[in-house]
């Protein structure tokens, strides 16, 4: 191959079997991409992917070969690249860092404002995102993960547990007919939750597990807008501890946390980054903030109706 950038396109066509998807990650536009596509199956006189309905690139085996030579070429920089930027000692430069909407909404960018006053020479660019970025591919440099991180090339430490509970708006509550003590009481109320299409999400599934649909009046697929609406009165909401006890205009409609749903917070980074100057700076300076909220992340600082 004699351009790398060749290789870079097949192998971010094969990942998102689509050409647009492919474009959009790798910084072009569409027809770029077609066209450089188109060119290199000329050259090469081999077709490397099959179009079929609907805009899905399908590889055919030359692709797929292609694609895995990529991957391990890729590999390889990334690796130099993580080893290169391990070796450095600067209090300086840009750090990608990522985290759920929530916990930036909440708690994060408090602490990455003291963080950078602190850092003046540290760039941060956060990249909101409930999906597990890679950090072996440097989607970003630290992650803060709600869960055990499984990777064996990663390196992190956990922060705190995190507790889950139903809250609502003191006038909702005011309003609403029908008790609260247990879980089940829940029937009885007005709810907001996510769209019935959301699959794979544990406070999602507990409620589909816990109360009927007709309960809820409100869906929508973001947990920041949940906890706005529960703010509003439309109705009580599952929500993480540290975003609703830290709420003024909330109370816990249940006074405890949910127990199937305690999950974790954890700061990782790549091994290979763990002795970068800004990441340990990270770690030290925010890491150990969050962890000073542990009892806020718990669900120990909770507040239910006086």
């Amino acid at each position: 191959m004699e351009d790398w950038n060749e290789l870079r396109l097949v192998l971010a066509v094969q990942r998102a079997g689509s050409l647009t998807t492919a474009a959009q990650a790798l910084g072009i536009d569409h027809s770029t991409a077609f066209r450089r596509l188109k060119a290199l199956e000329t050259r090469l006189g081999v077709r490397l992917f099959e179009r079929l309905p609907g805009g899905v690139y399908a590889p055919t085996a030359a692709g797929q070969r292609m694609a895995l030579s990529a991957e391990r070429m890729e590999d390889e920089v990334l690796a130099l690249d993580r080893d290169l930027s391990g070796r450095d000692h600067r209090l300086a430069g840009r750090l990608r860092v990522t985290c759920s909407e929530t916990l930036a909404y909440s708690r994060l960018t408090g602490h990455l404002a003291a963080f950078r006053a602190v850092h003046p020479g540290i760039v941060v660019e956060l990249v909101i995102d409930n999906r597990v970025l890679s950090l072996s591919r440097r989607e970003a440099d630290i992650a803060l993960r709600p869960i055990r991180p499984k990777e064996g090339d990663l390196w992190g430490r956990k922060l705190a547990d995190v507790a889950w509970a139903v809250y609502g708006a003191p006038a909702y509550l005011d309003r609403a007919a029908g008790r609260l003590g247990v879980p089940a009481d829940l029937s009885l109320h007005e709810l907001v939750g996510w769209e019935e299409t959301a699959t794979g999400i544990g406070a999602a599934d507990w409620l589909g597990r816990t109360v009927p649909v007709e309960a809820f009046v409100y869906r929508t697929n973001s947990l920041v807008n949940q906890f706005t609406a529960a703010r509003a009165g439309i109705g009580l909401a599952l929500l993480p501890c540290y975003l609703g006890d830290a709420a003024p205009d909330l109370v816990r409609a249940l006074p405890a946390p949910i127990a199937d749903l305690a999950g974790e917070l954890w700061i990782v980074t790549h091994a290979d980054l763990k002795a970068t100057a800004r990441v340990r700076a990270f770690f030290d300076e925010v890491g150990e903030r969050l962890a000073r909220e542990r009892e806020l992340f718990e669900g120990r600082a909770g507040r239910g109706r006086g």
